[in-house]
This record gives structure tokens, sequence and C-alpha cells, in this order.
């Protein structure tokens, strides 16, 4: 019996993702016939370890294009703030105060309630030494976990997983959206990738009969439509930026655990995505949908232990203002929906989200009413066993105390990881993170 399949996902994916390169390709009927056997083989080595379903589980969240951290976490009183940006400098009907000195921009309301409830932690200042202001270089560099003047093959996740994760579950770890991020590059690639698991599946290339579409061909014309809902990118350039995702190993070996991963995994995001019922409300938005998605799948009870989200459109060089505002309004409301969420399924308290962006803006405000790239920028935490509150030490915008018009960073976000390997996903930092970083401690 003939028993050739494809693998459909997002266009994307297929192109620069786990299929590298090919937009289609067919699985050989022996190495179909060994994907039960495998994955039965990984399910018994003595390197399993504990999966998603049964403990710690880290949600990133990527702010893409280089967030204003100065308009997000706002030094309202700070006279340099206000010299730098006269018509950027939120007014005070504009902030949510955090204290006497710094608030939070006020479409940020479900963050405020988030910090009122003890479950958000802010850490201020974060970046590395030698800052790159490029958006793909910099995001490498986040992504990678690398010093600035070093490339790594590897990201800083694929680590973790080679590290720690050997025998697990091929959906240990998920990205919702077109490709793998490089964070999840590994010698021993982990990790799925899809944006609706409903094109998450295998499917006979079977000849169709007269006056029937062909099920690949359908699919792929659904595959390749716009998502539903678009996110509004007005002000910014930036959507997405994963880095390019490198394979190691022999092409065989590739396909082999593309195909199994699909093949074990794509029946089980099918079916907890169709039985699972969010328990909140959430805005309409592509972050939204996508936070929607992620905890249908905790609820359902995946055994991913780390989940991937992007929010696009924080490259600001023009009118920032209106974009600015609404992009942070998606952001607190569509992550105050997804900790309701998880708090009603009882799971709020095995759940860390941590946002990043790779890079800040410039102190100074630009002739087009909008913001240049920058260095240091605030990265957010959020969970109910957080350290919640201010961290770090707040910027100084002194031009003195300056780096070419950028924010110095005071948190090495290497730290910000080793805090969170260390103490939540209790794993060593140093062999992921390549040396020793002082944690910082979030929880």
């Amino acid at each position: 019996m003939k028993t050739n399949l494809n693998l459909q996902t997002r266009r994307e994916f297929l192109r620069t993702g786990a299929l590298g390169g090919a937009l289609a390709w067919t699985v050989p009927t022996f190495l179909a016939n060994t994907f039960s056997a495998l994955h039965a083989d990984a399910a018994d080595r003595a390197t399993q370890v504990v999966t998603g379903k049964d403990a710690q589980i880290l949600v990133v969240l990527q702010m893409a294009g280089g967030n204003d951290g100065l308009n997000t976490v706002v030094p309202f009183t700070n006279d340099h703030y206000r010299k730098a940006r006269p018509r950027l400098a939120l007014a005070e009907k504009n902030i949510l105060k955090l204290n006497d000195d710094v608030a939070l921009h006020s479409s940020l309301a479900g963050f405020k309630e988030l910090y009122d409830a003890g479950q958000l932690s802010i850490v201020q200042g974060v970046g590395y030494p030698n800052p790159n202001r490029s958006h793909f270089r910099s995001t490498e560099i986040w992504q990678t976990a690398s010093d600035a003047e070093r490339f790594e093959n590897t990201g800083w996740l694929g680590r973790y997983f080679d590290n720690t994760c050997a025998g697990c579950d091929p959906a240990v770890a998920i990205t919702i959206g077109g490709q793998m991020p490089q964070a999840f590059a590994a010698k021993n690639p982990k990790g799925i990738c899809f944006s609706n698991p409903q094109s998450y599946r295998f499917a006979k290339s079977d000849k169709p009969k007269p006056g029937e579409t062909d099920m690949m061909e359908e699919s792929y014309r659904k595959l390749n439509d716009a998502d539903e809902v678009q996110m509004e990118n007005s002000g910014g350039s930036i959507a997405a930026i994963h880095g390019a995702a490198k394979h190691t190993g022999s092409p065989l070996d590739f396909i082999e655990r593309t195909a199994l991963d699909a093949q074990v995994s794509s029946d089980e995001v099918r079916a907890i995505a169709a039985k699972s019922q969010n328990k909140a409300t959430y805005p309409q938005s592509q972050l939204a949908n996508s936070l929607k998605l992620v905890a249908k799948l905790i609820a359902g009870g995946m055994p991913t232990r780390i989940y991937y989200v992007s929010q696009g459109g924080y490259d600001t060089h023009t009118n920032q203002a209106g974009a600015h505002e609404r992009l942070l309004k998606d952001l607190g409301d569509g992550v105050k929906a997804f900790v309701e969420d998880l708090k009603a399924q009882g799971n709020l308290e095995r759940v860390l989200v941590m946002t990043f962006s790779e890079f800040g803006r410039r102190v100074n405000e630009n002739a087009s009413g909008g913001t240049d790239h920058g260095a240091a920028a605030p990265m957010f935490v959020i969970g109910n066993k957080v350290k919640a509150g201010l961290l770090g030490k707040q910027p100084s915008l002194a031009p003195s105390d300056l780096f070419q018009g950028d924010i110095k960073y005071s948190v090495d976000f290497r730290s910000v990881y080793a805090g969170v390997l260390e103490d939540w996903l209790k794993t060593r930092s140093e062999p992921v993170l390549g040396r020793k970083f002082e944690p910082l401690p979030l929880v």
C-alpha cells in the first residue's frame, strides 16, 4: 500500500525552516514506516526529562523592530527626557505612574494591572557590550546569546535543548509563526513551527477524482493566503526578524527528524487546539491570536516547555506616537488576557513570559516624529512567581552618560537568560550561554 505523505505548513517555513528550501517533498515509504519505532525509542530513553505537562513553561515574546523603551517605561520627571523629545515626550495624562519617577505608557493598562498584582517585573537598561544597530545582527546576537564580535551557529534555546532535552517529545518547543527562530537552532534540532494548527498536518497526494480539488493544491492555496487577522503596522517597517536557523547533520538525518517531528505532533496539536477552550477574552490581533493558541495548547497538556511568539512593527522611524500607542495596547491587553486565561486554567503558577526587543531607540527624537535605532531598553518578565517591580538601575539620560546618543546598558541580557535558565527552567546556565553570567534574580 502506498504511504507517500506530504508535509504541509506555512510557506515561509517550507522555504527556510524545517524543509530547508523545498516547497513540497515526498517522504520515502521506508522512512514513513520508521516513524512509530523512532518515536517509541525516544520515549523510552533514560534521558527523557520532565515536559510542559508536568513542569515549568517559558513563553518568549519577541517585540521585533526595536521598541522605544523610553516611551514604554517612561522617566516622566527627567528633564533630559523632555528636552530630547519636545514632541514625543509623554504628558502626565498619557502615563500610568509606578512611582515618583517612572511610569508606563498609558496604553499598557494591562501591564499596570499585572504590576499592581505582583505579576510583572520590569528589568531596566538591558543590553550588551559594543551594541549593534542593525536589526538583523542585533537580533542574531539576542537569539544566539553571542558577544557582538562573535558569530554562533546555534541559538541559546537550541543549546538548552541540546544540554537538557535529549529524548524529549519533538514538540518540546513550538514557535507560532512562519519560520523557526534562530534561538531554536541546535546541533540536534528540536521544535515545530506553524501559524495555524489546521495547516500543520500530513495529507495524501493521491490524484483527485474528476470534479474534486486536489487536496494538496487546495491546502497550499490556503496556506499561502494572508492570516485572517493582520496586525496594523503603520509607522514601522519590521514585522518580524527570526535569523537564519541553521541545521547540522546529514540531509537524511534532517529529513528523518523533520518527518518524525511532524508525524508525532501534527495530530496532537490539531486535536488539542480543537478541543481546548480559552477562558479569557482576547483583543483582535495577530499577537493575541498567537497567545490564545499557546493558552489552548497549555490547557490541553502539550509537552512543550518553550513557546515562542512575535509581535512586529516597532521600527518607528516616522510618526511614532500613534503606531507605538497601538502596539503597546496590543501587547499589554494581549498578555493580560493570556495571564487571565492561564489563571482560569490553573496553570499560571507554571508559566513565565519573557519579552525582548533587539534594541531600544535613540534618546533624541528625529525630524520625522520618530526615533532611530538605539541600544539598551527594558525587558518584561511576567508570571505569578516573579520578583515583581523595577529591577536594575534606571538609565541615566544625561548627555555625558550616553554612548553616541544611546542609553548605556546596566544589565547584560545574558544575565536575564541565566536567571530564566537556572531559577525557572532549573538547568545550569553556563553550558548554554558559553560562560558564566550572574543570574538576575527573577523568581
